[in-house]
């Protein structure tokens, strides 16, 4: 019998709670290979860094217009402040004007509506924005920050793909409805995992990744069969059928791209083993919110592994399993599929 491959164990990992997906690389904060406090020389990542401080500073700004109002928002504003905390680097952070205490945020230049993320308007009492027009700028902020993937390193497209999940949980929480809508690649084979993938896996080494992504859904799909077995509500039903047709989509497209690369497939193992006993609709419920957990992680390292005409692939399937994650109850976090930080420490480390 052959020993079991490196995949093999990587879709263990999916389901075993002790399985560690995170690759360790540079803090997301700085430039690769650049000790932490070093700005002597330039970030290449400056510009869309910029960018993103920015637009997180009007996240912030309107979260400070509004909280007098509805004080139970504080908890977003507090992942919003740490995003913009894991965000900086070289560029100060400005003092903030009122007494919240967190950087960069000012109640008077809160942005409104559904403005451009990053920019500012004065605002008044009559003209401060509601909770739904916060929940469109979080969304409109979320699709901004993809549309910079092309352009970062990968460790700050990773924590761009990161931050953006977040946003859309925010949305989802502050009541937004509207669909995310899929990162847009660069250049554009579709980033719809059910669509035919063109892109090459096999540049640069990268079917690897895809390899390990696939490995992943197989062991998705063998889990969304066991939580299938288990729920006895029928909305629970119908979200284990949902998710699984998900998953089976997803692991569709990753063998397709691999096979249009000139890679075999790996293939499914027989089985998994599960991370605890599933014997009931309850923790069925939890093993569903393992499983998309675990998934983050594998695909915000895959945004960081592979080529930039793919990872809007990668940050469509981590979006899709952090907002499946929090439909099965698994508990909130200001960074998807990275390992996270208390309040003040910065930046999430591997």
């Amino acid at each position: 019998m052959q020993p079991p491959s490196r995949r093999t164990f990587l879709a263990l990992g999916l389901l075993l709670t002790g399985g560690a997906l995170t690759a360790c690389t540079d803090p997301p904060h700085q430039a690769p290979g650049r000790p932490a406090g070093d700005h002597s020389r330039p970030d290449p990542d400056e510009p869309v860094r910029r960018r993103a401080l920015d637009a997180t500073d009007a996240l912030l700004a309107a979260y400070d217009a509004l909280l007098p109002q509805a004080p139970q928002l504080q908890p977003l504003r507090e992942d919003v402040a740490r995003h913009r905390a894991a965000l900086d680097t070289a560029t100060p952070t400005p003092t903030p004007s009122t007494g919240t205490g967190a950087p960069g945020a000012t109640a008077s230049s809160a942005t409104t509506s559904g403005t451009t993320p990053g920019a500012t308007a004065s605002t008044t009492a009559a003209t401060a924005p509601t909770t739904a027009a916060l929940a469109s700028l979080e969304r409109q902020t979320a699709q901004a920050r993809l549309a910079d993937l092309g352009a970062a390193s990968p460790t700050l497209a990773r924590l761009l793909a990161s931050v953006s999940a977040a946003g859309v949980l925010h949305a989802v929480a502050l009541g937004d409805a509207a669909p995310a809508a899929a990162a847009a690649p660069a250049p554009s084979p579709s980033a719809s995992p059910s669509a035919s993938t063109t892109a090459s896996a096999s540049a640069g080494g990268t079917a690897a990744p895809f390899q390990d992504a696939l490995g992943a859904e197989h062991a998705a799909v063998y889990g969304y069969g066991v939580v299938g077995a288990r729920v006895t509500d029928d909305g629970q039903r119908t979200a284990a059928r949902t998710a699984l047709a998900a998953h089976q989509a997803r692991r569709d497209a990753w063998q397709r791209l691999l096979s249009g690369a000139g890679a075999t497939p790996d293939p499914a193992a027989a089985g998994y083993q599960l991370p605890f006993p599933v014997t009931d609709a309850a923790s069925a419920g939890r093993l569903a919110a393992h499983l998309e957990t675990r998934l983050t992680s594998v695909y915000a390292d895959l945004v960081a592994a592979v080529p930039t005409p793919q990872r809007p692939l990668a940050a469509d399937a981590l979006r899709e399993s952090a907002l499946r994650a929090r439909q099965w109850g698994a508990a909130p976090t200001a960074f998807p599929g990275l390992p996270d930080t208390p309040a003040g420490a910065g930046t999430p480390t591997p």
